[in-house]
């Protein structure tokens, strides 16, 4: 798409909104029109030049997100395709950009106000820094969290300069090029607006300023309204500075009808400048990089978080069975894994992680695993969890192979904590006895495994080591596209209870699992059919029993419509309907802020207790929000009596709802969604797998920035509680055991906030790129109540290349090329060109973005590295990148369109896309 397209499409999405420059709320926000037109031009590109590179067409089918996904993986995608790994990417980069204004209010450099145009500028060249870092080493979150923040800085520069009004009709490029100056800023004394007495003010900037082509921005006020004499304030009700002499504004928030021309310039100039930088990072990273970044690729990701003591033979032998069946099995499919992760555990080791997405290094690594020392006692099974859940991408699916209870049964709330950030889900495979004696009261035992895979949907299966083969087929089922679950409920013994759960004609490959021994049972289908636990194979499905596990396989023609599951047992037991469906949801719990521009974050830990709880929802389907209609979201209790808390819906376009719920249910819960599909006109149901609740406790903190290797970097932190006050514990952990400093204990007030700070210290060796999670809870002496936030920190190195490499053309041969593109075809043209790296880090790759010709080059470790380019005469534009070890990118630019004649090949936005913008 060409630049003059993105600005037009940034202009017709001005059309369909007031606001603009202002995170996620009520209606459109021009943060995200500007941050979702860019990413989606970027992930268009990318697909487009993958497939070419695969040599299959990608030709979406419409418009959705999951057929975007679909024609953007290509053949191998056979089978169902979810887009929601693209929307939950999406979502994370909206919501960080939203949240620089909460967590960043009165910081000028996150907004380029009060002329900190240096300082802002350095956030944004970290950030890139950290982005390229982070995909390198494919830590995609944390990569998407900074995208989002770093976005809004950038699109706030043109908001809250002077850009526009001096007649910039392009991006200002030397905010992403840190070898290029930043020239002719406004001093701290020089008077840069007139006194603006009574609104609105058209043209308050100084002439001179505007002559001398003087960059400035307004003064920022949020908590005071001293400003230096003659400075131009940000202005607006949120700017105390803007009552100060000279008063008035030039912020462009906001399209008003005495600012219409330069706001609307200013949201066009701002999405071209976030094309600018997307793309930049696109070619630092790789395309397959950058869409496995955005959430585009294959089915989930397995991961397997194995004991490898010496009793452990048997069970390393299935899992080696397994992961080789699963691959074999589902190579080429779109059910096949997009990654695999193992990570090892023992006494005292664990790890170290091995994550790939090549299905024969998985097989390889997991055959050379053996078991060595110890028996089956204590080990550092959460230990190895805590690895895995860090290491792993948001609702992973991952699977442990114990035979011994945790040592580290301290990790327990931690392992929750992250559980419930993460939304992936755990399954314990245990074959050893859950009924030994305990070695201590801080010991685990396999209640313990119980509570964490309830707490993440998971399944704890007890089974001895001959019976584990027969257990282990739930992992080929989760292993798979598009799953989603039904219901999800959890029994206690004694009652007989009955659970109804509906079933759409969406659904394939439907699944029932039930965990107890010695349960009664029967399903009953919409026409009264009904099976009991006796019935191994009967009218409706096929039940598997091996060891505490039920597995029942409905039969592929099951009926749509209401179905019931009547349970009785002496025992505590689980209950979980899945199945196979493009129709799903993904949600957040959320909270609103205010101040100048106020919107919602996501929370990282529990919900307040005696407040209404609020999320955000996105649902999802083949044919995008507009095939579907929403009946209800309520939240439903995991266990007990069934309590259904209703609530109150706000449609906020696009497919997203704002839910709020006024009556909270007393422990934990999950969330249910029913409505309609408008396609195959059907009622459907889909329930969360992560369990929730609420906290009278608040522990907020927000990492401001990345954190060098040997540097001693502070995190402030807040504690609140609304229940007894008191002495509550704080306890903080971080994946990579880098040493951190911070309080024991911090002594409460009710209602007040306790300030304090954690400092940790990554190591002088630590790789830039290496992401670190770390997780803090502060909890109640009584142990009653808790709460939790989860930190990302991104570990980066200080850079001191910026030059970019050098591409000189050496020589073009295009004089065989006719004058008449028409006739073209026989015809080849060569351009030859020298490359470069200036700063002697050396250039790492170089690859073609533009053009149908073929590119070689010699060695990189050339001082001067030749590069050729062969191409038909049709195809007469030629871009290739070349990037350095740090991540800079030099382009190579050349076309051979002769004057007064159009090339051959145009780039132009495709309907689909525009349509796609639209949904946005």
């Amino acid at each position: 798409m060409s630049v003059l397209g993105v600005a037009l499409l940034g202009l017709a999405l001005l059309s369909r909104t007031a606001v603009a420059f202002v995170p996620v709320g009520p209606g459109t926000s021009s943060h995200v029109n500007m941050t979702a037109t860019a990413l989606l031009q970027q992930v268009s590109e990318a697909c487009q030049a993958v497939a070419d590179a695969a040599g299959y067409g990608f030709q979406p089918t419409g418009s959705s997100p999951e057929e975007l996904v679909q024609a953007c993986l290509g053949p191998t995608a056979i089978g169902m395709v979810s887009g929601a790994k693209f929307h939950s990417a999406l979502q994370e980069i909206y919501t960080q950009n939203g949240l620089i204004d909460r967590d960043f209010i009165d910081s000028d450099p996150h907004h380029f106000n009060s002329e900190a145009f240096l300082e802002g500028r350095s956030l944004i060249l970290e950030g890139m820094a950290a982005i390229k870092a982070n995909v390198r080493n494919e830590n995609f979150q944390a990569a998407r969290e900074t995208l989002g923040r770093v976005l809004h800085t950038l699109q706030d520069f043109y908001s809250h300069s002077n850009w526009v009004e001096l007649g910039n009709s392009e991006p200002y490029i030397n905010l992403i090029r840190p070898d290029l100056p930043l020239d002719n800023l406004a001093d701290v004394n020089t008077p840069t607006c007139r006194d603006c007495e009574k609104g609105p003010c058209t043209n308050s900037i100084l002439p001179e300023i505007l002559e001398k082509k003087k960059l400035t921005s307004g003064y920022m006020g949020v908590f005071f309204s001293a400003k230096p004499q003659g400075k131009c304030s940000h202005g607006g009700p949120g700017d105390l500075t803007s009552t100060t002499v000279p008063r008035g504004g030039i912020n462009k928030d906001e399209r008003r009808l005495d600012n219409v021309a330069v706001h609307n310039t200013a949201v066009s100039l701002a999405t071209i400048a976030s094309v600018q930088l997307i793309e930049d990072i696109r070619f630092a990273v790789g395309d397959k990089n950058f869409l496995r970044m955005m959430g585009i690729a294959r089915s989930s990701v397995v991961c397997f978080v194995i004991d490898t003591t010496g009793s452990m033979s048997d069970d390393i032998a299935e899992a080696r069975s397994v992961v080789n069946k699963l691959i074999d099995s589902k190579k080429g499919t779109q059910d096949e894994p997009s990654e695999y992760i193992l990570v090892p555990f023992n006494d005292p080791d664990f790890g170290p992680a091995t994550r790939t997405s090549d299905p024969d290094k998985m097989k390889d690594v997991i055959a050379k695993l053996q078991p060595r020392g110890g028996g089956d006692i204590p080990e550092m099974c959460l230990s190895g969890l805590q690895l895995a859940l860090t290491t792993a991408p948001s609702s992973s699916y991952i699977y442990v192979f114990t035979d011994a209870i945790a040592k580290d049964i301290e990790l327990k709330d931690t392992i929750i904590a992250l559980i419930r950030r993460t939304k992936s889900t755990v399954s314990f495979f245990m074959t050893g006895s859950s009924r030994r004696r305990r070695r201590s009261p801080t010991t685990a035992t396999f209640n313990d495994y119980k509570d964490m895979a309830l707490a993440s949907g998971g399944q704890a299966i007890e089974v001895s080591k001959k019976q584990l083969p027969g257990a282990t087929g739930i992992i080929s089922d989760t292993a798979t596209s598009a799953l989603v679950t039904v219901l999800q409920r959890a029994g206690n013994p004694g009652a007989q209870e009955t659970f109804t759960f509906v079933l759409d004609e969406s659904l394939q490959n439907i699944t029932i699992y039930i965990t107890a021994s010695g349960i009664i049972f029967t399903l009953i289908n919409p026409a009264g059919v009904s099976q009991s636990n006796t019935e191994a194979n009967g009218k409706l499905g096929i039940i598997q029993t091996v060891g505490n596990l039920r597995r029942i396989r409905l039969n592929a023609a099951h009926q749509s419509g209401p179905w019931k599951i009547s349970m009785k047992s002496d025992q505590p037991y689980t209950v979980k309907v899945t199945g196979q469906s493009i129709i799903t949801f993904i949600y957040n719990f959320v909270e609103m802020f205010e101040g100048p521009h106020p919107g919602y974050a996501v929370l990282s830990g529990r919900p307040k207790a005696g407040q209404p709880a609020t999320l955000l929802l996105s649902v999802v389907g083949k044919k995008g929000p507009s095939s579907m209609t929403v009946g209800d979201i309520s939240l439903v209790t995991v266990s007990g009596p069934e309590v259904v808390s209703n609530s109150s819906l706000t449609d906020m376009g696009s497919g997203d709802i704002l839910v709020t719920v006024d009556a909270v249910p007393d422990g934990e819960f999950l969330v249910i969604l029913r409505g309609k599909d408008k396609v195959s006109n059907s009622y459907f149901q889909r329930q969360s797998t992560t369990s929730m609740s609420v906290s009278k406790v608040t522990l907020q903190s927000v990492v401001a920035s990345s954190v060098r290797p040997g540097d001693a970097f502070e995190i402030p932190f807040s504690v609140r509680t609304q229940g007894s006050g008191g002495l509550y514990s704080i306890v903080a952990k971080n994946d990579k055991d880098f040493p951190m400093s911070y309080p024991s204990s911090l002594s409460l007030t009710t209602g007040k906030y306790t300030n304090d700070t954690l400092t940790i210290t990554p190591p002088a060796s630590t790789p830039s790129g290496t992401d670190v999670t770390l997780t803090m809870e502060a909890k109640s002496s009584d142990g009653v109540d808790s709460n939790y936030v989860v930190l990302r920190l991104s570990v980066v190195k200080k850079i001191t290349d910026f030059v970019q490499p050098i591409c000189k053309v050496v020589s073009v041969l295009a004089d065989d090329c006719p004058q008449d593109v028409s006739q073209c075809g026989p015809f080849q043209w060569e351009l030859a060109a020298n490359l470069t790296d200036g700063n002697g880090t050396g250039i790492e790759s170089i690859s073609l973005q533009q053009g149908n010709g073929t590119l070689s080059f010699t060695s990189l470790e050339a001082a001067v590295i030749q590069a050729n380019y062969n191409a038909s005469c049709c195809s007469q534009i030629v871009e290739f990148t070349a990037v350095d070890k740090v991540g800079n990118v030099g382009k190579c630019y050349h076309s051979i369109v002769r004057s007064g004649s159009p090339p051959a090949l145009t780039l132009s936005l495709p309907l689909w896309l525009c349509l796609l913008m639209i949904l946005y």
